[in-house]
């Protein structure tokens, strides 16, 4: 509980971390009519007094490896000391740092800060010119110089409007070479050029500006000394930034914010982007939020995002092909996000990969300077310590519904699949809080009694074993006086009857008010849609397509699963709320996903066993003038369309159902998109284990230098 408390206040009140390379630069601005003290001296004093134990400056990564921000932050630190001749030992520590570490500077390999070969020799040689002595070798700097020549041509090859900005953006880098009152005119609102500290600090030693001056004064009075790189809470500062605009939009218009698709009009285009800093920048980042952004469309004719999902995918795609890509912390990130949309993804699933990945720094040198940041590594603590306790309960509850199986006689039905571990992946990478554990059991055994039922319809009984099952559900409570059929109902009935009422009494207890009787009636619906669908076979009736969705959104049996665990979700859900009509085409636009994917992905299996589907039954009501191709494109767009309106409608804000219960409709449409993403998943005995071990059973495996800073996520 500690840990998540702190971590808890931290959130509420961030406290960004001092940048050793921001306050070197602000130290170095001169007292305006006086170039012999420093305009900022609590700046100079705080560099003076956080010089590590190496003799560098910066954050160091988790493991002890040297790198590029903490080479230049040393070499920023150092020459500001030099600038007004005090530190002399501290100078001397940190020349020599860079002398023990000048080859990473030289490693073309290495992640970099943007603009690192420019900025990083320009300020070596600043640093030599004030008679500065590095332990290193004359041929290496030449070595670093020759990169920075190669950098500057390079460069010189482009026009655009983001080479501008990039240039703008390194002043620091090129100093008199920039005609600075057109530097000037990247200046934001708040003073800043680029919101960027150090950016901002050589653009004022070069041409004094009020706003400027004002905007760094806020910082250093702020954070006592030290500079950070500040985000205001304004309109600006979001917006001119790609990746911060995009992701955003994405997260403000899935925690149901009404955010128009027309504040990324500025990037609809590719040509638009490529000519932006990030675009310049070829930042895969800006590129990748951009691709997720485009992907939260609530409606068929967004142009904007339509068009921005178009060519950042395209330029995603060719991305992955490259081999330098391949090598980067984000390489999995894209390869994902392409592979798996949005709505085909389980959060658990997720929430493990982000684990896993976790390199703050690897993206983040690609779209700044220099990095403030000291990645919290108690974040990651507490997500391994939540993921692995989760996992012990997870591993916990499958075994008490295994033994459920068993005491039930399931396993015991010979034309039952047996899909236990599917059933409660599905619960547990979307219903994953551990809190939330009656709602996924609720879940998995009416997924699990579904699966029994659906067999028994299909394959494992007569006809008269199937009119006494529906018989002995209508009578409920009274049901004793009649005789089971056979052993096999007996089997199926008693542990509907049985799980129902334990659930029911759950149910109740957590509604206050008796909800058994409505758990029963929506398995007595959906046992009548399964007679409905077995008589039409028996008779060869062919239904129109209205009559066979109708009855199918029903057949389909996501009705047991969902609607009972809306109760175990921590909120009160009114019997008013359950008749409403918005809880009805909830169920509905969620089944009819289902169905019509079940449908498209099973239509050549479901052919040979002589069943109909929409698929069939488009193509035959057409007098065969519809290919089964152009039958397959007709129930894709009612599948998105059906999406977009269930996400549409879970996202609205005035509802009469609550979010958390909406939000289940949600996370089963997620799990029937990714089951059958490819194949029938669900049906297919090994599609999905790799999914079932990832969140139930496999360990996580932290993708870091040292290993001792994270806890262990083995039992």
């Amino acid at each position: 509980m500690e840990l998540e408390t702190r971590i808890r206040n931290q959130l509420l009140r961030p406290e960004l971390p001092p940048s050793s390379y921001d306050t070197a630069w602000v130290s170095m601005v001169p007292l305006r009519g006086s170039h012999q003290s420093p305009c900022f001296p609590q700046c100079v004093e705080w560099i003076l007094q956080n010089q590590q134990d190496d003799g560098s400056w910066g954050v160091n990564r988790f493991d002890s490896s040297v790198n590029k921000d903490v080479l230049l932050s040393t070499l920023a630190c150092v020459l500001a000391l030099k600038r007004w001749n005090v530190g002399r030992e501290n100078i001397w520590r940190g020349l020599h740092f860079i002398g023990r570490n000048f080859s990473v500077a030289m490693d073309e390999q290495t992640t970099a800060p943007i603009g690192f070969n420019i900025t990083f020799a320009t300020m070596l040689s600043l640093a030599i010119d004030m008679g500065l002595e590095f332990p290193i070798r004359q041929t290496d700097v030449h070595g670093i110089l020759h990169l920075r020549e190669m950098e500057l041509k390079r460069q010189a090859v482009y026009g655009s409007y983001g080479r501008k900005a990039y240039m703008a953006y390194i002043t620091e880098g090129l100093g008199n070479m920039l005609d600075w009152d057109e530097v000037m005119k990247f200046q934001r609102k708040n003073g800043s050029l680029f919101s960027c500290p150090s950016t901002t600090a050589v653009a004022l030693i070069h041409k004094y500006n009020d706003q400027a001056h004002q905007y760094l004064n806020s910082l250093v009075s702020e954070f006592g000394g030290a500079a950070c790189s500040h985000w205001l809470q304004k309109d600006e500062e979001i917006m001119m930034d790609i990746a911060t605009c995009a992701m955003a939009f994405r997260l403000l218009r899935m925690n149901g914010y009404d955010v128009s698709s027309d504040e990324l009009s500025h990037v609809a285009e590719a040509s638009t982007f490529c000519d932006s800093l990030q675009g310049y920048l070829n930042d895969t980042k800006s590129l990748l939020e951009l691709y997720k952004a485009s992907k939260v469309s609530l409606s068929g004719n967004d142009l904007i995002l339509d068009s921005i999902g178009s060519w950042s995918g395209n330029l995603l795609k060719d991305k992955l092909c490259s081999s330098r890509v391949q090598k980067t912390p984000i390489f999995g990130e894209m390869e994902y996000a392409v592979k798996f949309p949005f709505y085909a993804t389980l959060e658990r699933l997720e929430h493990k990969r982000n684990i896993e990945y976790f390199d703050a720094w690897g993206s983040l040198m690609l779209t700044t300077k220099c990095s403030s940041f000291h990645v919290n590594e108690e974040f990651l603590a507490l997500a391994v310590k939540d993921f692995s306790f989760s996992q012990s309960v997870y591993q916990d509850e499958l075994q008490h519904l295994d033994s459920w199986v068993k005491e039930n006689k399931l396993d015991q039905l010979q034309f039952a699949r047996q899909k236990l571990t599917y059933c409660y992946l599905s619960a547990a990478a979307t219903i994953f809080p551990s809190e939330l554990s009656d709602a996924r059991i609720s879940w998995v055994k009416n997924g699990v009694l579904t699966t029994v039922v659906d067999d028994f319809f299909d394959v494992g009984g007569s006809k008269e074993e199937l009119e006494n099952l529906i018989e002995l559900v209508e009578k409920w409570h009274e049901h004793h006086a009649d005789k089971y059929y056979s052993e096999q109902v007996k089997i199926v009935f008693s542990a509907i009857y049985a799980t129902t009422n334990q659930l029911g009494a759950k149910a109740s207890a957590a509604q206050g008010r008796d909800v058994t009787k409505h758990l029963a009636e929506i398995w007595l619906d959906l046992l009548r849609s399964m007679m409905m669908e077995a008589e039409w076979q028996r008779s060869q009736h062919v239904p129109t397509v209205e009559e066979y969705m109708t009855n199918a959104v029903v057949s389909f049996a996501l009705g047991p699963i969902v609607l009972p665990a809306l109760y175990f979700v921590g909120q009160e859900l009114l019997e008013h709320a359950v008749k409403d009509q918005e809880y009805d085409k909830l169920f509905r636009l969620m089944s009819t996903c289902g169905r019509l994917l079940n449908d498209s992905k099973g239509f050549e299996r479901e052919g040979s066993e002589g069943k109909l589907n929409s698929i069939s039954l488009l193509v035959l009501h057409s007098g065969n003038s519809m290919s089964t191709e152009a039958a397959k494109k007709v129930i894709q767009k009612s599948i998105d369309t059906s999406r977009r309106d269930l996400l549409r409608l879970v996202l609205r804000k005035e509802s009469v159902v609550p979010r958390p219960c909406k939000d289940l409709f949600w996370k089963m449409c997620k799990i029937l998109h990714l089951f059958y993403f490819q194949t029938d998943g669900f049906s297919s005995p090994k599609e999905m284990v790799g999914a079932v071990n990832a969140v139930i059973n496999e360990p996580l495996k932290i993708q870091m230098g040292d290993a001792s800073l994270f806890i262990s996520s083995e039992k």
